[in-house]
């Protein structure tokens, strides 16, 4: 990983980020275009620098991995230097992670609108009222989430194949009559604008560099993420172990999730609270520790599929052998393996002020600990009891599920 530079008062910038679009050097300000031109050294993709052509300086095109250049960039402190990016450089861009190493005073940056900025543009959307986000480089089930009757998105595409793959995720999920418009190439003289519904999805030959925009429109029955907690069991894929949607519901409210947090979800099971804690914010992250691996592909699959993968670190072992090795917790639910010695207690050491402690129990030895639990340190203790309404003969009777016992806890 490379060093970031020390701040040191008084220094003079140095770096220019330039963002080019597909108008190349005819798009750029004098003032973006007098940094490209003073600099001594250009970065950037091969695009990018065909595209500011001519350069009179040294050009170095991005390597693989580009933070493989990062080092040489950082060589270059005081001697003027320049990053050509698309667009907008802070905006899904390469802005923010230079920013990280180079000093803001050191930066000087002048973007040009982003994709999103240019899609609404062109299609008339208002971009406060529609989604922004990105494929490149991600997994496509990262959108599910956003999927949302009536919604509007913009998505940074990978490749010329995104559309079409999004096109069949949306009509296997009974989003088929949404709309899909690829724009190619916005602000050059090959800029293209299609259209095609998701389930007749046909556009071909669609070019690399791609936005897609999505008016989602649902059938009845089409499979939306709800945006309430206390996911309906069927959507998880399980096995028996499965913290279930009215106790799930109730253990969410209690764990309080707040953005950018990470919890630690142990003795997982199918990972249920482990993904609708992230589903409650998209900067959240969740450790889900269970010891059976079987279990633990389980959550991975599940955690696609609701499309918080990339957010939900599954760890298969026990949780007192794990602890030791997880990133620091703002919350932690213990839902399996409550009885085991000193679990409890470590938990509780491993939360910061205000970090949050919940534990389930349904077995009278892990209701014994957090009877111990609550008679030591405190917090809030409760019983939870849910009944389903049953067939019984040609009547209909209640069916209790086992009674839950629950103790919630904030560290002070």
């Amino acid at each position: 990983m490379t060093a970031p530079l020390s701040p040191e008062p008084g220094r003079l910038p140095w770096l220019a980020i330039v963002g080019i679009g597909e108008d190349g050097r005819a798009g750029l300000s004098p003032a973006a275009a007098a940094a490209l031109d003073t600099a001594e050294v250009v970065y950037g993709g091969r695009r990018h620098l065909a595209l500011a052509a001519p350069l009179g300086s040294e050009t170095r095109p991005w390597p693989s991995p580009i933070d493989a250049a990062y080092p040489g960039i950082l060589a270059l402190r005081g001697r003027p230097t320049c990053i050509l990016a698309t667009g907008d450089p802070f905006h899904y861009g390469i802005g923010a992670e230079i920013a990280r190493l180079v000093p803001a005073p050191e930066i000087r940056a002048f973007p040009q609108p982003s994709a999103f900025s240019l899609a609404a543009a062109r299609l008339g959307w208002s971009l406060p009222e529609t989604a922004c986000l990105t494929l490149h480089g991600r997994d496509l089930f990262g959108i599910v989430p956003q999927l949302q009757p009536g919604a509007r998105l913009l998505a940074l595409s990978w490749d010329g194949a995104t559309p079409t793959a999004l096109a069949t995720l949306l009509a296997e999920r009974g989003l088929g009559a949404s709309r899909l418009t690829v724009l190619e190439a916005m602000g050059g003289p090959h800029e293209r604008v299609r259209a095609a519904r998701a389930d007749g999805f046909d556009l071909a030959e669609i070019a690399s560099l791609n936005t897609i925009a999505v008016e989602v429109e649902a059938a009845p029955g089409a499979r939306i993420v709800p945006l309430s907690p206390g996911l309906d069991d069927g959507w998880f894929e399980n096995d028996g172990q499965l913290t279930k949607a009215e106790i799930r519901a109730v253990t969410l409210a209690a764990l309080g999730p707040r953005a950018g947090e990470t919890l630690w979800d142990l003795g997982a099971g199918a990972g249920s609270v482990s993904i609708e804690w992230c589903l409650r914010h998209p900067a959240n992250r969740a450790v889900a520790v269970e010891r059976r691996p079987d279990r633990a592909e389980r959550i991975g699959r599940n955690a696609r599929a609701l499309g918080v993968g990339a957010r939900v670190q599954v760890v298969v072992g026990t949780s007192s052998a794990a602890l030791s090795a997880l990133p620091s917790p703002r919350a932690v639910f213990v839902g399996g393996g409550v009885a085991e010695p000193g679990l409890l207690a470590a938990c509780r050491d491993a939360l910061p002020r205000d970090g949050r402690c919940v534990a389930n129990a349904v077995t009278l030895e892990g209701e014994a600990a957090l009877l111990a639990a609550f008679a030591e340190t405190g917090g809030a203790l409760r019983r939870l009891s849910v009944a389903q309404a049953v067939p019984v003969g040609g009547l209909t009777g209640w069916r209790p599920a086992m009674p839950i016992t629950q103790w919630v806890w904030t560290k002070s």
